[in-house]
């Protein structure tokens, strides 16, 4: 990836997206990171001095656009990063619809709606997506029905748009990660009633390590999928 590149990012708060741009932010990289409301947004702008923010709710994806036209939008982005997410927990017969919307718009339609509004800048650019999806794209269990469905969809958006963009240059990629030791494996411990030892989950800086990995591979080759699991 050329020197200087700009990056979008959300969920640069915590975890794996927090571990993203530190990285990206250490070698000079211009961020410009997505915070739900102002103050995230004064927030992530002290933590990484000289990145620009951009406000919007990613679960009222209806709304995004309307948020983004009061903003300055970069001119130039190099890739986009999708590494926000949430889960809530709970069995078929018991999730309600606004469980089932709330994950699905932060997860999907919002991924879908960024990805809308960034991509003349990502063919300008031949760009990157990358898309944080979770072992539970890949495969649903008992309680991840919610979660699971959100991130298969993000599966099919990914693969997709890379059929879509690829005459345009545009490179995507979908990172499934195993559990990792970030705030939302600590909620998910907490909805299962067990105890939490990060120690046993993947740092999120290993996580960070294989994101880049696909963004600095040369132009001749693309990562479409990447399985990343616990080692311990």
């Amino acid at each position: 990836m050329a020197d200087m590149a700009t990056h979008v990012i959300t969920g640069a708060g915590s975890g794996i997206g927090a571990a993203v741009a530190r990285r990206l932010h250490a070698r000079g990289d211009e961020l410009v990171l997505h915070a739900r409301d102002a103050g995230r947004a004064k927030e992530l702008a002290a933590e990484f001095s000289g990145a620009r923010t951009l406000v919007g709710d990613l679960s009222d994806p209806d709304r995004l656009s309307w948020a983004f036209s009061h903003q300055s939008l970069p001119d130039r982005v190099d890739s986009l990063l999708h590494v926000a997410g949430v889960v809530d927990l709970g069995r078929v017969g018991d999730l309600t619809p606004k469980s089932w919307r709330h994950q699905l718009n932060v997860n999907l339609v919002a991924p879908a709606e960024l990805t809308r509004h960034f991509l003349p800048q990502l063919r300008a650019s031949r760009g990157h997506v990358v898309f944080v999806n979770s072992g539970a794209g890949l495969a649903a269990h008992a309680d991840w029905s919610a979660y699971a469905a959100s991130k298969h969809g993000l599966k099919a958006l990914a693969d997709s748009l890379r059929h879509e963009e690829h005459a345009n240059g545009v490179r995507v990629t979908s990172v499934y990660p195993g559990r990792t030791a970030s705030p939302m494996q600590v909620k998910v411990h907490q909805q299962e009633g067990k105890d939490y030892d990060p120690s046993k989950w993947i740092d999120p800086e290993s996580v960070a390590t294989t994101i880049l990995m696909a963004l600095d591979l040369p132009r001749d080759a693309e990562v479409n999928d990447l399985t990343v699991r616990p080692g311990n």
